[in-house]
């Protein structure tokens, strides 16, 4: 039996970045005297073992051959006669089709080190068109490592074009789209996975909200980049840098929806893009296993965004209004993701990038002031019933006034 370090440990130790998690691969050796060492069986498609000791993951090794259309027409082989080159060869990227030996030996049939000193994210071989789930865990290395300066080779994009004008992309199954969507947005460079997929016309196909925003004109005195779905990005790129948080993210990433489906007779303006942005979110939550959080905030953001850019503008009665809507007095936190989010969208424009958005922390205040006032005092000084809530707003109304006042 020999075992060999594959996968990501061995392109990130190449890349020079820290190693998260090992996985390996097993040659030479068959289930059952895995089993017989106390290996414990945990894959159900092909053997996939946990180490008695380590609890990480030993692989058999394997090769696999397509029989059906989709990522689950796959029949595989294991035997201990498979060996380490051929199971590499089954793999998406050169940089992922990397082994180390015993003595720590790299084994790289297919050029990944050289691939990783080009900064080029490249197909191993034809077969990587077999399977669709390879179009979305290209686009998201694409954005995982565009820090480093990689991108996609052209031969790649254009199998990945290919397989999307195939059909291929049609049978990417919702919970393997949110689970790959959801590893680039939370990563250091989310626009990019956005962009890749759109690059090949996967976007289209997953997400077709969102590619749907590119053409769409808006107003250049507000929008600069003019176009949607420019913005939607940039905002999401904004969203990157001020938050790490995958609700903030997401709902950057969708507060527009709304746009795609504007009127052309209103273009470029967007006269109730909100309330449609909410019905696209809404729609899109079902067809995706999108987290509760995550589709709460983008709900919120996507109603109320642009009373928070004219937050310097409203009423008192009317901050009160967005304060309940956002349900800030409940839930602070949210509405802090909901002022980054809004932020976000403020900077993603042209030129906006580094200009200070002062109505967060306007809004923030006005919420503290209306804080200060006591359930229990107005109830201790006869409120009832119906009338606490009354005297409560009432209250909150004149404690924003004064803040209003006290900063202007």
């Amino acid at each position: 039996m020999e075992v060999y370090l594959v996968g990501g440990a061995v392109r990130d130790e190449q890349l020079g970045i820290p190693v998260k998690e090992r996985d390996w691969c097993v040659v030479g050796t068959t289930p059952e005297e895995l089993l017989a060492a106390r290996y414990r069986q945990v894959g159900k498609d092909f053997p996939v073992f946990l180490h008695p000791d380590t609890r990480e993951e030993y692989a058999l090794a394997r090769t696999e051959r397509k029989t059906a259309p989709g990522y689950h027409g796959f029949t595989f082989r294991t035997s201990p006669d498979v060996t380490i080159e051929e199971d590499l060869g089954r793999r998406d990227l050169t940089v992922n089709a990397m082994a180390k030996d015993g003595d720590g030996e790299l084994i790289d049939p297919f050029g990944g080190r050289a691939d990783i000193q080009a900064k080029v994210l490249r197909h191993v071989s034809d077969a990587f068109q077999e399977d669709p789930v390879r179009i979305l865990r290209t686009a998201k290395f694409a954005s995982r490592f565009a820090a480093l300066g990689f991108s996609v080779a052209p031969d790649t994009i254009e199998l990945m074009t290919q397989m999307v004008a195939d059909g291929e992309a049609d049978a990417l199954v919702p919970d393997r789209v949110w689970k790959e969507t959801e590893a680039a947005l939370v990563g250091p460079d989310p626009r990019v996975f956005f962009e890749v997929l759109r690059e090949c016309g996967a976007l289209a196909v997953v997400y077709p909200e969102l590619n749907d925003l590119f053409g769409v004109p808006q107003p250049a005195k507000w929008h600069p980049e003019m176009d949607c779905g420019l913005h939607t990005m940039m905002v999401v790129e904004q969203a990157a840098m001020l938050s790490d948080a995958l609700d903030v993210r997401f709902a950057a990433l969708v507060h527009d929806l709304g746009k795609a489906t504007t009127p052309s007779e209103l273009l470029p303006g967007h006269r109730g893009h909100e309330q449609r942005s909410v019905d696209i979110i809404r729609v899109m939550a079902k067809r995706l296993p999108i987290p509760v959080a995550c589709r709460e905030l983008a709900v919120v953001v996507a109603d109320l965004h642009g009373h928070c850019h004219k937050a310097l503008e409203l009423r008192p009665a009317t901050i009160l209004k967005v304060l309940e809507r956002t349900d800030a007095f409940r839930r602070p936190e949210r509405f802090e993701k909901f002022l980054l989010a809004c932020e976000a969208d403020a900077r993603g424009r042209t030129g906006f990038e580094d200009r200070a958005y002062p109505q967060a922390d306007y809004l923030a205040g006005a919420l503290a002031a209306a804080n200060t006032v006591s359930t229990r005092k107005l109830i201790a000084e006869g409120a009832e019933g119906p009338a606490i809530a009354k005297a409560l707003r009432t209250n909150r109304a004149d404690a924003i006034a004064e803040y209003a006042q006290s900063v202007a």
